[in-house]
């Protein structure tokens, strides 16, 4: 990989990671629910699961989304489903003290395995592997593609997770705060309808 390929990857990698979509708002929500401590599991399992996505997208897994539309079909469905009920979830939340008593964050096993109806990460895994990987030497090439988004995707998490942390004192209000997660889960719904429906 050329000096100026890595350099076109990190900021593909720094646009695609810090810009919103499902991963970044559900840690935003997350972050002002439950705080940066309980959001954690959360952040490290979107890393992890990316990365494996990523790394298998590489080494072949791409072609069956490609190849099958089908496959293609169920994905965005289910995509649709599965953001829809966690909208739902996060709009009917009630204050953050009921949150932090009742309620749990997304854990690093859901969050790893969120990736893989995650329409947003499908579509940065396989444009980073068209993209970015070299035909001489593609094994090592989709590794360095995993290892660069990891390092620049996670800094850009903790980034939306702090932001919720942040806005914590700000909605201790309960009608702020319901406020707030409904619109954050009408902004989660919208923000998949360009990568569910494309």
């Amino acid at each position: 990989m050329t000096s100026d390929t890595l350099f076109a990857l990190v900021l593909y990698s720094f646009a695609t990671s810090i810009t919103p979509g499902p991963n970044n708002l559900m840690l935003l929500a997350s972050g002002t629910n439950f705080g940066m401590k309980r959001t954690l599991p959360h952040v490290l399992g979107i890393g992890f699961g990316f990365v494996v996505m990523t790394i298998l997208v590489g080494l072949g897994m791409g072609a069956v989304e490609l190849l099958l539309p089908g496959f293609s079909t169920a994905l965005r469905i289910l995509s649709l489903i599965y953001l829809a009920w966690l909208a739902w979830r996060l709009a009917t939340s009630g204050s953050l003290s009921a949150i932090d008593g009742e309620a749990k964050p997304m854990g690093f096993i859901a969050a790893s395995l969120f990736q893989w109806i995650n329409p947003k990460a499908w579509a940065m895994a396989l444009t980073a592997m068209a993209i970015y990987t070299s035909p001489e030497n593609h094994t090592m090439s989709v590794f360095m593609v995993a290892v660069i988004f990891e390092a620049v995707g996670l800094p850009c998490m903790f980034v939306w997770a702090g932001f919720g942390v942040a806005l914590r004192g700000f909605l201790s209000v309960p009608a702020r705060l319901r406020a707030f997660n409904i619109v954050m889960a009408l902004i989660l719904v919208g923000s998949t309808v360009p990568y569910a429906l494309g």
